[in-house]
């Protein structure tokens, strides 16, 4: 359950980030909207990865963390705002995923 969870705030990090890069596309009400999303998918995400530590290690659970959100983010960037997906890019967002996959396997 606790890497379920760890998933989770990872995903509402992605969430976080995505709802940033909206707000500031957007103008007026709307970017209020995202900015208040983005408050929300932060305040959920923290909260699960402050649960997920008191079970994981921080190192594990943080890089874990991260890396989901990074991967995610990068995700996004490249399916919802366009940007570039470069050979390189996808090569090291391929070996981060290897990395997170290596710290849950190597995680007591």
């Amino acid at each position: 359950m606790k890497w379920i969870l760890l998933i989770i705030a990872g995903l509402f990090e992605v969430a976080f980030a995505a709802c940033l890069g909206k707000a500031k596309e957007a103008a007026g009400t709307e970017s209020i909207y995202w900015y208040s999303g983005f408050i929300l998918c932060l305040v959920i995400s923290m909260s699960l990865l402050i649960k997920v530590t008191k079970q994981l290690p921080i190192g594990t659970a943080y890089a874990v963390w991260t890396g989901i959100g990074a991967v995610g983010t990068v995700l996004v960037g490249i399916f919802i705002f366009n940007e570039p997906a470069t050979f390189w890019r996808l090569f090291f967002i391929t070996t981060l995923i290897f990395s997170i996959v290596g710290l849950k396997v190597v995680s007591h």
